[in-house]
């Protein structure tokens, strides 16, 4: 005879978990050795100082997480040691007021430079094209 299993039963609450399987599970980083590169390189701080991947976080830890050139300080609010959807991993953590108004600001800086950097990103209008073909033809008569 067969015999089935119900999973009906829920997982016990955590009081702390690996900071390198939260950050995965929080969908900070796709892999947990890209959250342990992270750490092992610097760029993740819990509660103000280095840390290391095995470190134990729980909820009310303050951790600071630079991305590229983002950098966000966000405050544990649930553990987890499974990776789940992207709705659910946003409610492991809340992103402080003063990181999102940084993070906004510099964002804001970063496309104003690249609009400067190249004020005629796309197509050319129809004076660009004129005066592109007046440069060809003047070429070619030199």
């Amino acid at each position: 005879m067969k015999q089935t299993i119900s999973k009906t039963s829920s997982a016990p609450a955590l009081a702390s978990i690996r900071i390198d399987k939260w950050l995965w599970a929080a969908r900070f980083f796709k892999t947990r050795s890209l959250a342990k590169q992270a750490i092992d390189g610097g760029k993740v701080h819990c509660n103000g100082e280095h840390c290391k991947c095995s470190r134990e976080i729980a909820v009310g830890f303050e951790l600071c997480i630079r991305q590229g050139e983002d950098e966000r300080t966000v405050l544990v609010q649930g553990l987890s040691n499974l990776r789940q959807g992207a709705p659910q991993a946003a409610l492991l953590y809340a992103e402080t007021p003063a990181s999102l108004a940084k993070r906004t600001q510099l964002a804001a800086e970063r496309q104003a430079q690249n609009a400067m950097a190249n004020p005629h990103a796309g197509r050319p209008t129809k004076q660009d094209r004129r005066l592109i073909q007046r440069f060809k033809r003047d070429s070619l008569e030199s």
